[in-house]
């Protein structure tokens, strides 16, 4: 999917008029990434439709077809613009590694290259050698994988398998630990059996959800007897065509504008049952005074998510652990609300693609909003707004962050419009139709 109308200066346009939209949104990231890997796995080709294609799919992509995987378009060699995949696994064998600022990638990929023949080598963006990476790294090597490093860049030493078994973790960081572990397990020779031993509880816990539907989607017997503990059972994983689901969480920032703007903003394809933590937005905007519709879903399971702003946003008082991808953009509104919010259970976004916390209050600071950081999480009280730059810090939703600020606040220019790139190529491109009404 080309973005070639991006630039990495953006001035964040002013909606003068409340914005009247249909926004189709791209393929889930979460539910792609999940897909490569357990087609990667599986015991026989799979059929992919609807996946994203952005930095972080492709990177996913290049790591699996660097390792042994064959990735081809439904005319043969894969082309940028592919959104259907053929993925065909192969005989594992040792590669490098490019990670980017992936998350994903730098979690999920090390458990199945244990499962590989050879070394791989892992490294990515400057950025990503800050995130918390040891957790995963140190499980594998309990359950007895090589590997050589705690954080980017790092080494896996292959064999062609991995014993299993019991392993302790604190996953409070990151819900991908456990993700990542889980998705390879059933191909370890003892199994899985994991267990959350951290203070606090795991985060983002419908990711998990995800991942757990798809592993029995593939055949795979798993169990979660507690809520911090995980059974995987060995065995083959089965191959599936899947059709992903349009990324909720990257809808928000569209359905933010109908709320800050009064407009009103339509997403198609939205599906009734998911287990994508983007659903909670549905939830927030009611709470902040928004009419949100699920029209009539279609024989698949899918409606017309529609959102109706209110005349003014009211604050709201959230905990946001089981959701926090979702802060930037419910920041972004409570600074536009009309009295002081408070966002809480989140302190696990200090180890995302920057620390969000202090990104946020920084960056709303600048534009003239009360902030105060909590250890875990945000105070807004909103303020008389004024335009200044907005650093992305490279990260995505921060960068759609400014531009829902720069809705209704003049002079926002966002410094890193392209970061967008990571999750939803063409961003730019999108913003401007859904500010001209164009679908």
């Amino acid at each position: 999917m080309g973005d070639n109308d991006q630039v990495s200066h953006w001035n964040a346009p002013v909606a003068g008029t409340p914005v009247h939209a249909v926004v189709p949104v791209p393929g889930s990231k979460s539910l792609t990434n999940r897909a490569l890997i357990l087609a990667a796995l599986s015991d026989a080709p799979s059929r992919l439709s609807g996946t994203l294609r952005s930095r972080d799919t492709d990177l996913m992509i290049g790591a699996l077809t660097a390792l042994g995987t064959r990735i081809e378009g439904p005319s043969g060699p894969l082309a940028p613009d592919d959104t259907e995949l053929l993925v065909t696994p192969g005989p594992l064998h040792g590669a490098q590694v490019e990670c980017g600022l992936a998350g994903t990638v730098m979690r999920f990929v090390p458990p199945l290259a244990a499962l590989a023949t050879g070394t791989s080598t892992f490294d990515g963006d400057p950025a990503a050698r800050v995130r918390p990476q040891a957790t995963v790294l140190n499980a594998l090597r309990d359950l007895g994988a090589d590997v050589d490093g705690d954080s980017l860049p790092f080494s896996v030493d292959g064999t062609g398998s991995v014993r299993g078994g019991r392993v302790e973790m604190d996953a409070s960081a990151s819900s991908q630990f456990v993700s990542g572990l889980l998705l390879s397990a059933a191909r370890f020779d003892e199994g899985l059996e994991l267990v959350h031993v951290g203070g606090s509880a795991v985060p983002s816990g419908p990711h998990i959800e995800m991942t757990l539907a798809m592993l029995r989607e593939s055949g795979v017997t798993v169990e979660q007897p507690t809520a911090s503990s995980w059974l995987v059972a060995p065995g083959p994983i089965s191959a599936v065509d899947r059709v992903v689901e349009p990324d909720l969480s990257n809808a928000t920032p569209f359905l933010a504008a109908a709320a800050v703007t009064g407009g009103t903003v339509h997403v198609p394809h939205w599906p009734v049952s998911t287990t994508q933590p983007g659903d909670d937005i549905r939830g927030i905007l009611r709470a902040m005074g928004a009419t949100v519709t699920l029209e009539t879903a279609d024989g698949a399971g899918h409606g017309t998510l529609v959102v109706v702003g209110p005349p003014r946003l009211s604050p709201v008082d959230l905990d946001l652990s089981a959701i926090g991808e979702l802060t930037p953009t419910v920041a972004a509104l409570c600074a536009l609300a009309d009295g002081p919010s408070r966002l809480t259970g989140i302190a696990h976004l200090r180890g995302h693609e920057t620390d969000r916390l202090s990104a946020l209050a920084a960056e709303l600071g600048a534009v003239g909003c009360g902030v105060t950081e909590l250890d875990d999480g945000l105070e807004i009280a909103p303020a008389p707004l004024r335009g200044a730059p907005w650093r992305a810090y490279a990260d995505h939703r921060m960068a759609t962050a400014g531009a829902i600020v720069g809705l209704v606040v003049p002079g926002v220019e966002v410094d890193d419009i392209d970061s967008t790139a990571k999750t939803m190529p063409g961003f730019t491109s999108m913003w401007s139709d859904m500010l001209a009404g164009r679908s």
